[in-house]
């Protein structure tokens, strides 16, 4: 077994593919107007979906923007670096950047549909 990918459903996938594009500096391979996946470094195994292509699956099994339990991980070589980047950029930061206990420096924001995304750095 093998975990493909992870796919973030939403109401505005070009928004969306967007912020990631811009966070990674990836770029998505857009399979149609209501689905991209990014299938190279730095993003590999992301997806975007729309609300309306999700109801595929059934009408009430996925929705947009409601997820309260997924954390997306990127590892980065400086989390500062990154902030000065995107400190005007992200909206709504929920820590900037700090020295957390077990040593790693990491920042947490949120995407444009609240998902939590958080950026570390391993300690040296």
């Amino acid at each position: 077994m093998n975990l493909k990918q992870t796919r973030l459903v939403t109401e505005d996938v070009q928004r969306l593919t967007a912020f990631y594009e811009r966070l990674t500096g990836a770029t998505a391979e857009v399979i149609s107007s209501s689905y991209v996946e990014f299938q190279h470094s730095p993003c590999a195994g992301l997806a975007i979906a729309s609300k309306d292509i999700a109801r595929t699956y059934g009408e009430s099994t996925l929705g947009s923007s409601s997820n309260g339990s997924l954390v997306l991980d990127f590892e980065v070589r400086d989390v500062d670096t990154h902030y000065a980047r995107l400190k005007e950029y992200v909206v709504a930061w929920v820590q900037l950047p700090k020295k957390l206990p077990w040593g790693n420096r990491a920042m947490l924001f949120r995407d444009p549909d609240g998902n939590l995304v958080n950026m570390f750095s391993v300690k040296p």
